[in-house]
C-alpha cells in the first residue's frame, strides 16, 4: 500500500503539486495497488480537489 505520507517523506526535492502528482502516478504504474491519502500535501499550489486529483494520477495508466 502507497501512502502519500510516505511519498512525501521520500520526495524532498518535490517543490510543487505538480510534481507530486508526476510522482503518484510513476508509483501507480509501477505496481502499487492501493493508495491512502493520509495528509494534506504541504504545497502553495495545491488545489481544492486535490485530493481528486492524487486519485485520478494513481490510477491512470
Amino acid at each position: 500500500m502507497l501512502y502519500l505520507s510516505e511519498v512525501l517523506m521520500e520526495g524532498h526535492a518535490m517543490e510543487s503539486f505538480k510534481e507530486l502528482c508526476k510522482t503518484v502516478s510513476e508509483k501507480g504504474k509501477a505496481g502499487e495497488m492501493f493508495f491512502r491519502i493520509d495528509v494534506k500535501p504541504p504545497f502553495t499550489d495545491t488545489p481544492d480537489n486535490w485530493e481528486e486529483q492524487l486519485e485520478a494520477a494513481f490510477t491512470s495508466i
